[in-house]
């Protein structure tokens, strides 16, 4: 059964945290997007698409998921994030059988 989403976005904090625990700066990801978008999205100002989310975790050498997950678990009930992958892990699975 899906966990019910507390209607907040973490992406903003997970970003920032994993670019730092990285030891990288904002402008160290010059190479996919600028300082200042960089700025937006770690504020919350921004939203970044799926291609963006790939291509920031590409520069924290992290699997985009990784990010997901970790702004996932901070804004749903299911804080654990094995927890969380098994609800997607099963989800996946029941969606595949139906031919997605």
């Amino acid at each position: 059964m899906p966990s019910r989403r507390i209607p907040s976005n973490h992406l903003p904090k997970v970003l920032r945290l994993v670019r730092t625990a990285r030891g990288l700066t904002q402008e160290d990801f010059g190479v996919v997007s600028s300082r200042t978008y960089m700025s937006g999205l770690e504020r919350g100002i921004k939203n970044p698409t799926l291609k963006k989310v790939d291509e920031i975790a590409s520069v924290m050498e992290v699997h985009p998921l990784t990010l997901l997950t970790l702004a996932y678990a901070e804004s749903t009930e299911l804080k654990d994030v094995r927890e969380l992958l098994q609800v997607v892990q099963q989800q996946v699975v029941d969606l595949r059988k139906q031919g997605v």
